[in-house]
């Protein structure tokens, strides 16, 4: 049996920085001057908004930031289950955001990529029941992928920032 004591473990938390492990928000980490640095382009659609709202609840509202970022969105869905009576009760919402950072005042692209997901909702219940859920899952997709991009942003941002 192996057994820990309190010398090993401050050993290992000695070790650690020296691995190169930094905090993304610690003092020196790759998102410390993010947040309030952004300024996110305009929303052309609800999905686009949703996107936006998320990215700007994590990263903070600029109008006037350092970095411009640009997302376009392709959201679509797919019917995943169809029945014997060819009635469709459950679809895919499949969707992917492509980004782009740029410095605000030079135009000069920083950083660019793509992200995917997808997520599902049923469609057996009634009109109105089906267009929410529909609503619902476009909502989820649009913040699984701000949570990607954000992740993405956390880890790239040394490089660009």
């Amino acid at each position: 049996m192996l057994s820990f004591d309190r010398r090993s473990i401050l050993l290992g938390l000695i070790a650690l920085p020296a691995c190169g492990f930094e905090p993304v928000h610690g003092t020196r980490g790759s998102a410390q001057g993010l947040y309030g640095q952004i300024t996110f382009e305009a929303p052309n659609d609800a999905n686009s908004f949703n996107l936006r709202k998320q990215l700007e609840d994590r990263l903070g509202r600029n109008d006037a930031g350092l970095f411009t970022m640009a997302v376009s969105l392709d959201l679509r869905t797919e019917s995943l289950s169809i029945t014997s009576e060819q009635s469709i009760n459950r679809r895919n919402v499949i969707g992917s955001a492509r980004y782009q950072i740029r410095r605000t005042d030079t135009g000069e692209v920083l950083d660019q990529g793509k992200v995917s997901n997808f997520t599902g909702y049923s469609s057996s219940g009634s009109t109105v029941a089906t267009a929410s859920a529909r609503d619902d899952g476009f909502e989820r997709l649009t913040t699984t992928l701000a949570d990607q991009l954000i992740s993405r942003l956390y880890a790239t941002a040394g490089s660009w920032q």
